[in-house]
């Protein structure tokens, strides 16, 4: 009689350690899937605002080179030379 009890408690103690075990299982794999959904959604929330980005890049280069002056490039000014009647060369000095 004693030893149907004992493998009575054997078999109910291991049946409550194989649930509380499940029960931890349970709630690890709850945490991850939940951490790895969050992770999901900020990973497609960062693609987005990199394709925003990059439209914003592509619109201020058209923007600057619309703005761009077609102005011919000016070459520097050489320094202005005067010659008197007796052949006297005084520079103008540039400002």
């Amino acid at each position: 009689m004693n030893e149907m009890i004992n493998s009575g408690m054997l078999s109910l103690s291991s049946l409550l350690v194989s649930l509380a075990v499940l029960l931890a299982g349970l709630v690890v794999w709850f945490f991850v899937n939940r951490a790895s959904s969050r992770t999901n959604e900020q990973i497609e929330l960062l693609e987005a605002l990199l394709e925003q980005q990059k439209r914003q890049n592509a619109l201020l280069r058209r923007l600057c080179e619309a703005n761009e002056p077609d102005v011919e490039p000016v070459a520097a000014p050489a320094p202005a030379v005067v010659q008197d009647d007796d052949d006297f060369i005084r520079l103008v000095a540039e400002r």
